[in-house]
C-alpha cells in the first residue's frame, strides 16, 4: 500500500457485536464514510500501527480492513482492536488511527478456533513490529496531539 502510513479518525459505532463476545477480541468498528473514503488502492487484509480514544493514550493496534470472509459480511468494514484494557465502551467517541504497516491478506477459515489463533498471533506479530524505530516514532506523531476543544462527543 503505497500510502501507508495512513491516518484516519472517525466516530465508533457499534459493529456485529462478534468480537468480544464471539472471538474475546473486542473491536472498534468506524462507521461506513470512513471505510468508504480509504484510497483505492488500499488491499484488504491485517494492518497495523497505532490508535487513541479521544484524546486519551495512544497504544499498539492491529486493524481488519476487508468482507470478513468467514462471517461472509456484504459491506466492507475496518475493525480495529486496541491492545489496552478499556473499563467500558467507548461508542460515539473519536478514534484515531495511525496504520504504519501490514501483516497479511484477509483469509477465510475452516473454524472459529483457526480464527481466532490467527488474530492472536497478528497480534503478537503486531507488538513485535511496533517496537522497530521506524514505527515506534508515529506513536508521537502530531496527528495524535488533538486540541482539546477538537474533540466530539457525539453531541
Amino acid at each position: 500500500m503505497r500510502h501507508l502510513p495512513y491516518f484516519c479518525r472517525g466516530q465508533v459505532v457499534r459493529g456485529f457485536g462478534r468480537g468480544s463476545k464471539q472471538l474475546g477480541i473486542p473491536t472498534a468498528n468506524f462507521p461506513e464514510q470512513v471505510v468508504d473514503n480509504l484510497p483505492a488502492d488500499v488491499s484488504t487484509g491485517i494492518y497495523y500501527g497505532w490508535a487513541s480514544v479521544g484524546n486519551g493514550d495512544v497504544h499498539k493496534m492491529v486493524v481488519s480492513i476487508g468482507w470478513n470472509p468467514y462471517y461472509k459480511n456484504t459491506k466492507k468494514s475496518m475493525e480495529t482492536h486496541i491492545m489496552h484494557t478499556f473499563k467500558e465502551d467507548f461508542y460515539g467517541e473519536i478514534l484515531n488511527v495511525a496504520i504504519v504497516g501490514y501483516l497479511r491478506p484477509e483469509k477465510n477459515f475452516d473454524s472459529l478456533e483457526s480464527l481466532i489463533s490467527a488474530i492472536q498471533a497478528d497480534i503478537e506479530e503486531a507488538k513485535k513490529r511496533l517496537d522497530l524505530p521506524e514505527h515506534l516514532k508515529f506513536k508521537e506523531d502530531n496527528f495524535f496531539q488533538v486540541p482539546k476543544n477538537k474533540i466530539m462527543n457525539g453531541h
